[in-house]
This record gives structure tokens, sequence and C-alpha cells, in this order.
């Protein structure tokens, strides 16, 4: 709590104006599910046990809006969208589902009336480790909106155990634990055991003839595992629709072999179960040796086989047959970890369902649709033929025949181009053969999006473009967005309540409606207001780290890179800019420069050297630079262990300048960018991603711009790049990189960093070097900029103001009127809680 708030508006968050009827059935509610559930009178309940009889509480409310929303979709003909993730980086959940619900205001009166805070309730809650970044949390934040807009939905995906791995620094250097987020259970999910599907691996295929005389070929797996459904509800904001998020954990056929057990191998009687279960152990297992990339390939087919034989049974559940089967479901390929949903359904259609190969085919591509999430080709995945054949025959066999007869449709439409064949061909023929699920999510889907305008652009002109030329208009843009009752509404309650108190609360649900602060921007006493919500966040973030012994001054510019550690994304040029000022107090000890702290967090892929040395650089220049009399506190450093959504919630608000400085080119998106000027940040950044379309949308004057354009980065490197050329005609930099070699971060041990070193100055993949003094000469115009605070606060109103374009649900509009071509479906609200005439049975279950 922040200095002359009250207990009962912390944050912004109240009020005052509860349904205290309302708040008497929570009080109850509470009670009951602290007693029944939880099994603890309140004098002795922990904060968790308080948590989860909260939770219980709130889940309760939902159930009906849920069963309502089911209701909706047995009774009409609805097509719903299937949003299909390896990731769901959904953040905590009370909060964001208390807002949904209208009930923030009534649980936190409820609770202050029997004597508990919310606040310290709500931090109790342990964030489900479902996603390692922007790819999962973009999916829960489409899910908000999907639910919000009232389209029907359903995102499918794994209920990892463990999920993202726990990041603790240690000695300044990433160390991974594992994810205990399920160790006092997650109220928000039902286990459905009775939704569980038989999934097959490996074996053998063969072929017969069928009683009709039509040739047929069958899988006979080697290894049978069940896939059980986990489902939350996820509500909309101020709606009575409810979507549905459905995990699937692996459970063994048979759990314990009581014959093995009996002749004394206890191991043997449990190994069915120890291996069904690693497959949903473990997010993003560490793919660098075989069984790890066995077994990532395991769960995608897992958890897209499951999902792909529920939506069948939902559909035979309203209709006779699956010849419609794609005018039920809408199928979107989160990238492409479920591209086997292609070969899968295909299977499906014609071994299980005797459908013929064009039927089939016709109804699966209509189906699908993919989003394209990347520009590496690294990260185009690709999987060993011999290894992909080995776990899925069928579906290799399956591909095979999808390659021969899109590469004679190729060669009709590009006769004797041999070299298009090769690019284009499902199966990767050099350095070892490997299928290409990018290529074959191109191919068995009606559409394929890019995620920003500039993405998108360099997927025809590039990456895709022979895909584009093959039909065009296939390629599509969709800019991602981000939802503002997570990233404004429950982050940023004290900004939330200053916009609504100007313009009202349409915002929430219309964010176009933030044009209104426009002509604020330019009120003393407005700029004054918003001035003031900025120091209380910053003020409480200080107070944060102060508790863990960060002392940190608020008046200072807090300067955050908060995202996944990678070279591409380049945190370690904003590292030689902290040391280039560090250098330059050194050299002057009494120069006049504006205070800042720098603020980083993210995780680095275990298995990723050269990102894991970029953490330790930071925080051994944090070491030095935080404990360096000269630089009298006028510059912080602070890298955030363990980076998550929740940790989020706190830093997005407090920004001051949004670092987003990757290879013009490398980024698709982002939308870190996004949350941080929705909640009033400046960004210096290069023209990439969704750079571009933000600063088309608060104006180039209120975007710090900097850095290579696409087209130059391309030149450049067809000339033959040479970071050295830039090393030896650039004093500071060669002091800075000189520095960091000589040992002076790194307690002279000289060969520490010398990696990073001889990368940036024989290498320099990303172009640090190029990209330097354009950024340093940024950073000084950024500077200047903040000590002018009424002329700050001006381009940060109208950084928030202008961001409308970037909320998900004019993304999820455009994916439903553009790929899904689906509709609104209000659902009418029959009855608040089980119907007075008692249940109705059913012969089937959703």
């Amino acid at each position: 709590m922040v200095k002359g708030e009250k207990k009962g508006t912390k944050r912004g968050a109240t009020s005052g104006r509860c349904d205290k009827r309302i708040v008497n059935e929570l009080k109850r509610a509470f009670a009951y599910n602290l007693f029944y559930q939880q099994g603890k009178p309140v004098e002795t309940a922990t904060l968790t046990d308080l948590y989860m009889a909260v939770a219980y509480t709130v889940r309760d409310r939902m159930q009906h809006l849920f069963i309502n929303s089911v209701e909706n979709l047995m009774e009409k003909k609805i097509r719903v969208v299937s949003y299909l993730s390896a990731e769901f980086l959904m953040g905590p959940y009370l909060k964001n589902n208390l807002c949904n619900l209208g009930l923030l205001e009534e649980v936190e009166q409820a609770l202050r009336e029997t004597g508990l805070d919310l606040e310290e309730i709500a931090d109790a809650e342990p964030e489900p480790g479902l996603g390692n970044g922007g790819l999962g949390r973009l999916a829960a934040c489409y899910l908000d909106s999907l639910s919000t807009l009232q389209i029907p939905a359903i995102g499918y995906g794994i209920r990892y155990e463990h999920g993202m791995f726990h990041q603790v620094i240690e000695d300044g250097w990433q160390r991974e634990l594992s994810d205990q987020w399920l160790h006092y259970g997650n109220p928000w999910e039902i286990k459905k055991p009775d939704v569980c599907y038989s999934i097959g691996f490996g074996g053998r295929t063969e072929q017969y003839t069928d009683d009709a005389g039509r040739f047929r070929v069958r899988w006979l797996p080697a290894r049978m595992v069940n896939a059980v459904a986990y489902d939350t509800p996820i509500p909309g904001y101020r709606v009575n629709n409810v979507n549905l998020l459905r995990l699937w954990s692996a459970e063994a056929v048979d759990s314990f072999d009581f014959e093995e057990f009996n002749i004394g191998d206890y191991y043997g009687a449990i190994e069915e179960k120890v291996k069904a279960e690693n497959i949903t152990k473990v997010l993003y297992p560490n793919d660098e040796q075989y069984q790890g990339k066995r077994l990532r390939l395991e769960q995608q087919y897992f958890f897209v086989s499951a999902s792909l034989q529920d939506m069948i049974r939902i559909h035979l559940f309203k209709n006779r047959d699956l010849t419609n089967f794609h005018e039920t479901f809408a199928v979107q390929l989160n990238d492409t970890h479920p591209a086997v949903a292609i070969p899968e359904l295909m299977r499906l259609l014609m071994d299980e369902y005797a459908m013929g190969w064009d039927e089939a085919w016709e109804i699966t591509t209509k189906t699908m649709s993919y989003t394209n999430h990347t520009l590496l080709p690294e990260a185009m995945e690709k999987w060993p033929l011999e290894l992909f054949g080995s776990l899925l025959p069928r579906h290799l066999e399956i591909i095979y025949e999808i390659n021969y007869r899109f590469l004679e449709d190729v060669k009709a439409r590009f006769p004797e181009d041999n070299e298009r064949l090769s690019r284009m061909s499902l199966i990767d023929e050099s350095g070892g053969r490997h299928v290409r699920m990018a290529n074959l999510a191109c191919v068995g889907s009606h559409a394929i999006n890019g995620v920003a305008a500039l993405h998108t652009d360099l997927l025809r002109r590039h990456t895709l473009r022979d895909f584009e030329e093959m039909w065009p208009g296939k390629v599509k843009n969709v800019t991602n967005g981000v939802t503002p009752r997570r990233w404004m509404l429950v982050a940023n309650p004290r900004l939330s309540a200053l916009i609504s108190e100007a313009i009202g609360d349409q915002w929430i649900k219309d964010l176009s409606q933030l044009k209104k602060l426009e002509p604020l921007a330019d009120d003393p006493a407005f700029r004054d207001k918003w001035r003031k919500v900025q120091e209380a966040n910053k003020a409480e973030a200080a107070k944060k780290a102060g508790a863990s012994g960060i002392k940190v001054d608020p008046s200072s510019m807090f300067d955050v890179q908060v995202k996944r550690i990678h070279e591409y994304k380049r945190q370690h040029l904003n590292v030689l800019h902290i040391i280039t000022l560090y250098n330059r107090i050194k050299e002057s000890p009494s120069l006049d420069i504006t205070p800042r702290t720098f603020i980083f967090g993210g995780k680095a892929a275990p298995g990723y050297f050269m990102a894991k040395l970029i953490i330790k650089l930071i925080n051994s220049v944090a070491e030095v630079v935080n404990n360096d009399p000269d630089v009298q506190d006028r510059l912080k450093v602070i890298f955030i262990q363990n980076y998550n959504v929740k940790t989020g919630h706190i830093v997005y608000p407090m920004a001051d300048l949004s670092e987003q400085i990757s290879l013009a080119g490398k980024e698709a998106s982002g939308t870190g960018n996004m949350k941080f000027s929705m909640n009033g940040a400046l960004t210096i950044g290069t023209l990439d991603g969704a750079n571009v379309e933000i600063r088309e949308e608060v104006g180039a004057e209120n975007f710090f711009l900097f850095g290579l354009r696409v087209e130059e980065v391309m030149s450049l490197k067809a000339q033959g790049y040479d970071p050295m050329v830039y090393y030896n005609s650039d004093p500071e930099l060669k002091q800075v990189i000189d520095l960091i070699d000589s040992g002076h971060f790194s307690k002279g041990d000289r060969g520490l960093f010398r990696p990073l070193v001889e990368s940036l100055k024989y290498h320099d993949e990303y172009m640090l070097f190029a990209d330097y003094r354009p950024y340093i000469e940024c950073q000084e115009e950024v500077s200047r900029a903040y000590m002018d605070q009424a002329y700050w606060t001006r381009m940060s109103i109208l950084n928030s103001a202008r961001m409308g374009k970037f909320s998900s649900d004019r993304s999820i509009g455009e994916y439903a009127q553009k790929i899904w071509h689906v509709e609104p479906q209000p659902v009418e609200l029959k009855f608040s809680k089980v119907p007075e005439e008692g249940l109705v049975l059913r012969p089937k279950t959703i």
C-alpha cells in the first residue's frame, strides 16, 4: 500500500457501490468452502487455504454461466473455434475472473467484513506455468477476447504437471527448478474422467480390404496412453458467455500391474504409469538429445489427437456423420506445434470413419487455419524422418501422400522448376531427411496468417513466398493484440480508475474509446493526475524491491526490458548502453545524467548457452554498477528472477521506458510492447514486428526510433557485414567491449564472457555493433525528454490514448471475419442455479 491510500481503496480497486445481498451470500459461500472444501476454521487457515476457499466460491458462480453456454452450444447450429496451442500462459485467475464477472468490489467487501484482505489472498495464488512467453500469453488473451466477444470457443492444450521451470539466480547464473504450481491443487479446473481418449504411438500399419471392397489401412500402435480432460471455465467481461479451456493429462491405460508387483518387481508394476505420465510432466523438455525430441513430438501428437477426437464426439452429438465437420469447428493452429493435426484428422476421417481421400482432404483443409509466429529459420519446426516414422508411422504415410499430390499440383502450376519443388516439399531432403511442419501447416490449411503487418509482408516476400505465389491471398495479416482486462484493469487499477473517471468505462470492452483521452493530454490538471498515478505505481514497486533488499529510487527513470532471453531480442545491446553510461561516470564522476533504474526479466531456454551467458552478464554488470561509489545510485541494474504474468502486473504499470530493441526483421510481432504502451510507457525501439504499427498509431513524435531498417539489414548482410569495422571506428564501443573482455565484470576472469565477446566481434549475427551508436544517441534523446516531465507525461497519455488497435478484441474480430467465418452467439441466462424442476439427464456429456 502506498502512503496516502486507505486500505479499502487500495490501488483504486473499489468504489464502495456493493450489493449487500451478494456480499452476504459470498461471505456464507466463503465460510462453507473454507470449512467443507479445505477443512479449516478461519482461525487456523493458511493464506493458501483462504485463497482456495475464495477461488472455489468464485468458480461456483461461474458454473451456471458455463452450463448455460453449453446449453446454447448444443441447442443451436454454431461453428465453434478450437484454438490448439502447446502453451496457454493464463496467469493468476482470481482477480481476472472477479473483474470479468463484475464481482471484484463485492468479494473485496465480503472479505473485508470477514477481517481479510483480497490483495494478500490474491498474492497467495500460484501461477500456472503452462507457457514460456508471448505464444502462450497471446493464446490466453485470445481466450479472454473470444468469451468477451461472445464467440463460442474451446482452447485445447496440455496440462503440464510442472510447466515452465522455476528460475532462480545463483551467483548471477540462471538455475532451473521444477515448477510446483499444482502442489496445492488447482481450484479453477474440474477433472472430467469420462472425457477420455486413447492415444497410440509407434507400431506398424497394415493394408486390407473392407467389407465393401474398399482399400483401407489400419494403424496397429505398439503403445497406448489415455488422455483425460481437465476443464477450466473462461468468462467474458460482463457477458453471460463462458468458454472452455480443456487441457489434457496423460494417464496409463493400466496404471498398476498386480502380477509384476506380486513377484517383487515393484518398479515394473508401475512402469507404464511412469512412462505415460512423462508425456505431460514438463513443458518443453530439453530437446538437444534424441529422447527429448521424441518426448516433444509425443506431447504434440498426444494433445492434438485427443482434441480432434473430442471435437468429433461433440460434432456427432448433434450430427449424423462427419461430412459437415468443418461447419461445426474452425481449428486454429497456434504455430507449428499442433500441425500434426492435419494428418491426424485425415487418419481419423479415413481410417476410423471410412471416408475417401478427396472428401477427407476437403474437410481437413476447410477446418484448419495456421498462424505463423516466426521468421527465424531455426524456429521453423522440423522432425527427423526416422523419429517421426517410428513414433507415427501411419501419419508419415499420409504426409507422403499429401506431399505427392501437392507437388503434382506445383509441377502443373510451375513446370520445370525443380528448386521450387525442393523448397515447397513437405520433406526436407538436405542434411538428413526431415518433415517440415511449417510447410505441412501451409498446405493443409485454408488460411495462413502473420501476426503483424511487417511480419506478414516478410512472410509473403520471403519466408512463405512460394506458398503465396501458389495461392495468392492465402497469407493474411492479423496483428496481435492483448486484453485490456488483464493488462490494464487488473494490472493497473489506479490508471484504469483515472481513465474511467475521465471518459467512462466503455473503453474496457472497446479500447478505441481511449481516443477520448487525447484532448486531456494538454490539460495540466489531468497530466498531474496521470503523473501521480505513475508515481504511485513506481513507489509501490520500489517498496516491494526494498523488501527484497534492493534500494530503488522511484524518481529515477524505470527503463524496462522483460521478455524471453534470446540473442535476437538483444538484451546485451541494452547492457552495452549501461556500460557506456558507467564508463562516462567513471571518467567524469560529477557528470550530470538522468538517473535510471534498468530492469530486466526473462528466462533462457535450458540448453541455450549464449542466452544464459547474457543473464550472467546482466547480473555481473549489476554487481559492479550497483556497488560502485562513483555511481552514487544514478544507475541501478536489477534482474527480476522467475519473471511471469504475476510479476508483469507490477512491471507494466511502473515502467517509464519500454525497450523493444530486436534487430529489424527478427521479431514477428511482440505483445509486451503493446502492454507497456497501453499503460503509458514510452517505447525505444527498432522498426521490427508490431513496433512499426505502434509507431504509426501513437505518432512518430511519441516513439524513440533507432536502428537499421529491414532492407538495410538485408543489404548489409549481402555486402558482407563486418562487425570489426564498427568496433575499430567507435572508441566508446571498443571501450565497452574491451572492458567486458578484460574481466572487469567477472572478478578478473577474462575467459568468462569471451564466448559472447568473440561472437560479437567476429560474427554479430544480430548486428549490435551496427546499431550501437544510433541506440546510444537515441537514449540520449530519451534522457533529455524525461527531464521535462510535463512533455514526457503528455507523450505518455497519447501513447495510451492511441493504443485502441492493439486490443485482442480487435484481433479476434479480424480472425472471426477473415478466417473463421463465425458470428457472436450471446447466451441467454435461462437459470442461475440448479433448475427447480430438477436435472434433465442426457446420454452424453460435453
